[in-house]
């Protein structure tokens, strides 16, 4: 499941971090590239051990553990190895798949939170690979696109101006892109009949669905 997360920072938080950003040092993005990655990987990167790194990192951790609809539809044991890269003209990411384990974590879903209004900058779409063809993703600043890790996805070549986006990956309670979904469909409907009848029998045998799939599937 692709899904796009709109306001996933405050516009507070947007101009902290852009500003942040614009102050900060940048190093080549291969450094934290597979091996393979590396070959096709052309941007650069917020410094990971820097102090700054370390308090943007916290920021939009926090954002992204308060958003409803990134809880309900990924369902997050951690998220983990968050990273902001900038791509200048010329620059961009060949077709590539993440690696299954960041450190000691696993990436079940990607995410790609957008910092740059698309109107600042030509190029730079996220291309996501699915059975239909490719998708193709240019968010509003502050907005979020989550994919399964598994996907084939590229970064098109920033023709004019800067992109600027913060990367990470989450470890799911739920490995299973399919269960996940299925997760989200039933919480989804369940919560939409508390918000329209309250707590009814529907209601809680929903509820009781999920909770014994969510605990058979659960890792």
């Amino acid at each position: 499941m692709i899904l796009a997360i709109d306001n996933i920072l405050t516009p507070e938080e947007l101009q902290f971090v852009v500003e942040s950003l614009s102050q900060a040092n940048f190093v080549d993005g291969k450094t934290t590239a597979g091996w393979h990655a590396k070959l096709v990987k052309n941007n650069i990167q917020l410094e990971k051990t820097s102090e700054r790194s370390v308090e943007l990192t916290d920021l939009v951790k926090a954002a992204l553990e308060r958003n409803l609809l990134l809880k309900t539809a990924v369902l997050p044991k951690i998220i983990h190895s968050i990273l902001f890269s900038r791509y200048e003209k010329g620059m961009s990411y060949g077709s590539h798949t993440d690696n299954a384990f960041m450190g000691k974590w696993r990436s079940d879903v990607s995410f790609t939170l957008f910092l740059s209004s698309p109107n600042t900058y030509s190029g730079g779409e996220l291309v996501v690979a699915t059975m239909d063809g490719d998708r193709s993703y240019k968010l509003e600043a502050g907005s979020a696109i989550v994919y399964p890790s598994s996907m084939l996805h590229r970064v098109e070549p920033v023709t004019e101006g800067a992109r600027l986006v913060a990367v990470g990956w989450i470890q799911s309670l739920v490995r299973d892109p399919s269960e996940r979904e299925i997760l989200f469909e039933l919480d989804t409907v369940r919560r939409s009949i508390f918000a329209k009848e309250g707590k009814t029998l529907e209601f809680d045998l929903l509820s009781k669905t999920h909770s014994n799939l969510l605990r058979k599937w659960a890792d």
